[in-house]
């Protein structure tokens, strides 16, 4: 079966069709050519393809575009110039660069929910995302320095 579906999309409203078993994925690569989120696992366990859902971090790769109707969708495209994409840069909290859209989107819940997120907080949330060229470290760092940019604010 196909369906209109109605999205807002890093704060435009889009309009797509789709089959009810479409991945969010799928939608907003194909539809919206939004690639920021990286196909990886396709089965929720590597985090590369997380966006934002009513500021949740989502697997996009398992999300059904139909799920996320009607709701606010963010994907790295719409974080342009955020304090944990900054972070990310100034700690070089990456390598090859394939996992990061996936934890910035991730850590930027993180520090919005969680904005006195101790360090049993922040490796918590960093379980869902792998990344197989780095340490976590410099990742860590990035949060951390974001969260304290945010409490002195």
């Amino acid at each position: 079966m196909i369906t209109k579906v109605g999205l807002r999309i890093n704060g435009e409203n889009r309009e797509g069709i789709v089959r009810m078993a479409d991945t969010l994925l799928d939608t907003l690569q194909d539809q919206f050519d939004l690639t920021g989120a990286k196909r990886g696992c396709e089965n929720g366990d590597c985090g590369s393809c997380t966006v934002l859902i009513d500021g949740w971090p989502m697997k996009s790769c398992i999300t059904l575009t139909v799920e996320a109707a009607g709701k606010k969708i963010t994907t790295i495209e719409g974080l342009q110039g955020s304090l944990v994409q900054k972070a990310f840069m100034d700690k070089w909290a990456f390598q090859c660069g394939y996992c990061t859209p996936g934890f910035i989107m991730n850590c930027h819940a993180l520090v919005n929910i969680h904005p006195d997120a101790n360090d049993k907080v922040i490796e918590e949330w960093l379980e869902s995302n792998i990344c197989r060229c780095t340490s976590y470290q410099e990742i860590r760092e990035a949060v951390r320095s974001v969260l304290q940019k945010k409490g002195e604010m």
